[in-house]
């Protein structure tokens, strides 16, 4: 059986992974022509991620899945003991990737390679975090939660409205999606 959380996960895990490797693709392209790369789209993504993953994503999954998951399949605990620390660090994690940025924009090519390398970092962790919920995580909940689980599920995430989703966004974000949109490399932008 389908469950709209499902969907919403793995299309907000989609949308995620296609900013973060524009992201990569964005400086690794700004290297090789040797300038800088646009800082303030860089911004724009940081911020995407800081708030729809951060803020929209994480918490339904800590505070719902999580939760419904160690009840029903205890062997679990350590890779979610794992995928919630991870959500714990991702604030700071997004804070201090944001720093290293600004270093790099306000003092130059000394601060480059930090910055390069934190985004690196990041990105390895992101994706390696994601493919967890998706190969451990997303099909013990198939097997292992009840109709009743889902009920709850669905109706939370279905209230999630990534704009990289497919979903309109609010007007008071607007302005932040075309930036990313206009000017980020594929797959995420037209850049």
């Amino acid at each position: 059986m389908r469950h709209l959380a499902l969907d919403v996960i793995r299309d907000e895990h989609q949308a995620l992974a296609a900013m973060l490797r524009s992201m990569h693709l964005l400086v690794a392209q700004a290297q090789r022509e040797g300038h800088d790369p646009d800082f303030g789209v860089l911004r724009a993504m940081l911020f995407y991620v800081d708030e729809f993953p951060e803020r929209l994503h994480h918490p339904k999954e800590s505070e719902l899945l999580f939760p419904a998951l160690r009840r029903r399949c205890p062997e679990l605990a350590g890779t979610l003991d794992r995928l919630d620390a991870d959500h714990g660090r991702g604030e700071a994690a997004i804070r201090a990737l944001a720093h290293a940025l600004l270093a790099y924009e306000v003092l130059g090519a000394p601060r480059r390679q930090a910055f390069v390398d934190a985004l690196d970092r990041y990105i390895d962790g992101y994706l390696s975090h994601m493919a967890a919920e998706e190969e451990e995580v997303l099909p013990a909940a198939q097997r292992h939660l009840t109709e009743s689980d889902w009920a709850a599920l669905d109706a939370a995430f279905a209230a999630n409205r990534d704009p990289l989703t497919g979903h309109p966004p609010d007007a008071v974000f607007q302005p932040l999606f075309q930036k990313i949109l206009r000017a980020a490399p594929a797959p995420i932008g037209l850049g």
